[in-house]
């Protein structure tokens, strides 16, 4: 199976995405790979494997690769005087964009729109995932608790320090941050505003601990990941998450049964039928044997292929059973009976 891996994207994210483009480059051995990079201008490229390096789109060298375009099913680019047009062929689609454009339902949209197979959350998951503040909700109306929250125009909290200030629109722990006095209030809500202007605070609860599990729903089942506890010290932001390259997370063999319990079904509440045709991990927080869903991932990074033991079978299995979207039936029924009494 050849899948085509689109990333990059106007995004803040933009860089994650690639890092994460190289990722499945080594993780995927059994299953051929096309690279689709979109830039920050929304241009689109095909990229030959051997060039999917860092350096490559930090240098602009990526400028060089052949360009390409929206076409019904799939890419196509033209080559020559006579402008010969030229598709470029795969069997499923990745989108591996994170935050804006990939995350945020721009993407998906199009890949719908034009008919083209893929791995993706759908425009409406799109739009609850992408929003924290959306996220809380959907969760709330689920039966899904959430951390106590509130979104604020200005560095003043109902909440007692210490609290956590977020980008409600934005991941990979970008602008995200503590304040253990109003000092320090101030400059995380300057920090998170660089980013987004509808801003989010939490309380800080101590001694909470963290857990991630990814997976899917394949033909009424779900597909569960291992279950990944999160160790950190205070909360991961950018630097912890991506750049402390001597953080371990612990892969759970064992866990008690019924915690393990909890988490899989928050994890089949917040699914449902919302993120059909995506691979999601589900980052939860979990306090005196309560769940509360932190984030929804719906391109999660590197798609959270290190969760999984056989990665390659567990994304054939997902390409085989996407869903298409269903095609209306149009046939002018209601056109045809304003002209026949018009007696037209």
């Amino acid at each position: 199976m050849t899948f085509a891996v689109i990333f990059g994207g106007n995004s803040f994210e933009h860089e994650i995405s690639i890092v994460s483009a190289i990722t499945l480059k080594d993780k995927i051995k059994k299953h051929n790979l096309i690279f689709i990079y979109i830039d920050q201008l929304r241009n689109i490229y095909l990229i030959e494997k051997e060039n999917m390096k860092s350096k490559y789109f930090a240098s602009g060298e990526y400028k060089k690769s052949q360009k390409l375009e929206f076409a019904k099913k799939g890419f196509k680019y033209t080559k020559g005087l006579l402008k010969k047009e030229y598709y470029v062929k795969f069997d499923v689609a990745i989108n591996l964009i994170h935050g804006k454009d990939g995350e945020d339902g721009k993407l998906p949209s199009l890949l719908e729109f034009y008919g083209i197979k893929a791995i993706t959350p759908s425009v409406e998951a799109s739009v609850i995932s992408y929003n924290k503040l959306y996220t809380k909700m959907y969760a709330k109306e689920i039966g899904v608790g959430v951390i106590d929250y509130e979104v604020i125009d200005k560095p003043e909290s109902k909440f007692d320090f210490p609290v956590i200030v977020k980008p409600a629109r934005l991941g990979s722990s970008i602008g995200v941050s503590i304040a253990k006095n109003q000092n320090e209030f101030n400059y995380a809500f300057d920090v998170a505003r660089e980013f987004d202007d509808l801003i989010i605070v939490e309380p800080f609860i101590e001694g909470i601990e963290e857990y991630n599990l990814a997976g899917f729903l394949l033909e009424g089942d779900y597909i569960f990941s291992k279950i990944e506890k999160v160790e950190k010290k205070e909360f991961l932001d950018f630097e912890k998450k991506y750049m402390d390259f001597s953080r371990n997370n612990i892969m759970l063999s064992q866990i008690d049964t019924q915690l393990e319990n909890k988490l899989k079904n928050a994890f089949t509440k917040i699914y449902g039928t919302l993120f059909q045709n995506a691979l999601i991990r589900c980052d939860f927080f979990v306090k005196e044997g309560n769940v509360y869903l932190n984030e929804i991932n719906p391109v999660p990074g590197s798609l959270a292929n290190y969760l999984f033991d056989d990665f390659d079978n567990i994304l054939e299995k997902l390409a085989n059973s996407l869903q298409s979207e269903k095609l209306i039936n149009i046939n002018f029924e209601y056109i045809n009976k304003i002209q026949m009494a018009k007696g037209k």
